[in-house]
């Protein structure tokens, strides 16, 4: 089976609500180029920008501080007239929880399980940062953006 991959530049509609390099969006899969779209189209959100904001973090990898680049980081009306802060970071959802045990230690099996590692380290820094700020930290997957 082969995988395809959706990589390329997204050219906002509303230029003036980037935060960052306008000339370098780049979206690495289908669901953060819709969710590009959806950050610029929508009438809500006030500002948005892509992999601007820096997360330092420690791996469990290798015990050392690394920078985390979250997906985004919007800023939206709320429902009760105040504007929030969100970071979001756009996962497949089969990313978004530990693998499974297995009975046989294979290689994609240590790989998942140092991908899963890292991630969560990540996402656990990320939440102590946005919380120290007033912010949310979410993960998004294809069940918010669509298949």
């Amino acid at each position: 089976m082969k995988r395809f991959t959706y990589k390329g530049k997204y050219n906002p509609i509303h230029p003036e609500k980037y935060i960052g390099k306008i000339h370098n969006i780049q979206y690495r899969s289908m669901w953060e180029r819709r969710f590009m779209k959806y950050c610029d189209t929508n009438l809500n959100v006030v500002k948005w920008s892509s992999e601007e904001l820096v997360i330092p973090y420690i791996s469990p990898i290798d015990r050392k501080m690394h920078r985390y680049y979250p997906d985004f980081l919007m800023t939206i009306n709320g429902k009760d007239g105040t504007q929030k802060t969100i970071v979001v970071e756009v996962k497949p959802k089969r990313e978004c929880k530990a693998p499974k045990k297995k009975t046989k230690i294979t290689p994609r099996y240590l790989q998942e399980m140092k991908t899963w590692s890292v991630n969560e380290a990540k996402w656990k820094h990320a939440e102590e940062f946005c919380k120290d700020r007033g912010w949310e930290f979410k993960i998004v997957t294809e069940d918010h953006v669509g298949r």
